[in-house]
């Protein structure tokens, strides 16, 4: 499969940018247009890879590490992507949470003019799980992949206790309560629930059973 760029092609679109694909690299690199099929020389810029610095928060710690971006590109709030620290021998999937560029936090920058970037670690979570219990409320901690889901009405397990998923606070503030709705871990602030109290076969007494008994 040929590699791909996006450059002007002189036959259909002279000033706008499209798809091609690269026949031939080098000094005289030659390309052809994904929209007319037109074949071209062509100018092809190779990114400089930057080196930014990188501070990754995974539950209560805070790391720093860097990480090689293509110069050109943009970097948003809120964007996934990889941290691969080659110094450590690390990759770390994180989502952004601040962008700090010429000595202001912003909340989009192109990759050379970014100083420093902070993200938070979502490869594998802890979730805080609040189950209430009546009179008392118990806060245990889940730790699950980040794309791991929960779904409002739905039953899972922590630390061998079963619970069923009544609300969910994401990260944004806001609140998922309708019954279906499912929220991957890596966006969850808490999660809320009731526990479900499950009996094995033949434990405690019902009706049925003590009347049976009796006749017996």
């Amino acid at each position: 499969m040929n590699q791909e760029v996006e450059i002007e092609c002189p036959s259909c679109s002279p000033k706008e940018p499209v798809l091609h694909d690269v026949l031939k690299w080098g000094q005289n690199p030659v390309v052809r247009c994904q929209q007319c099929e037109q074949v071209h020389p062509a100018k092809i810029e190779i990114p400089k890879p930057v080196s930014i610095r990188v501070i990754v928060s995974k539950g209560d710690e805070s790391f720093r590490c860097v990480t090689q971006l293509k110069s050109g590109e943009m970097v948003y709030k809120d964007d996934e992507m990889v941290v691969d620290d080659e110094s450590a021998d690390e990759v770390y999937p994180i989502i952004v949470t601040t962008i700090e560029s010429k000595e202001k936090r912003v909340d989009a920058a192109k990759v050379e003019d970014i100083d420093t970037i902070w993200g938070r670690a979502i490869g594998e979570v802890n979730v805080k799980i609040s189950i209430n219990m009546g009179k008392q409320t118990e806060s245990l901690i889940k730790k699950v992949p980040g794309d791991y889901e929960f779904v409002i009405g739905n039953e899972d397990k922590v630390e061998g206790r079963s619970f069923s998923v009544t609300r969910i606070k994401v990260r944004d503030g806001s609140f998922w309560s309708r019954k279906g709705d499912a929220v991957a871990a890596k966006y969850i602030k808490r999660v809320f629930a009731y526990p479900v109290y499950k009996r094995g076969w033949g434990e405690g007494k019902t009706a049925w059973s003590m009347k049976r008994s009796g006749r017996d």
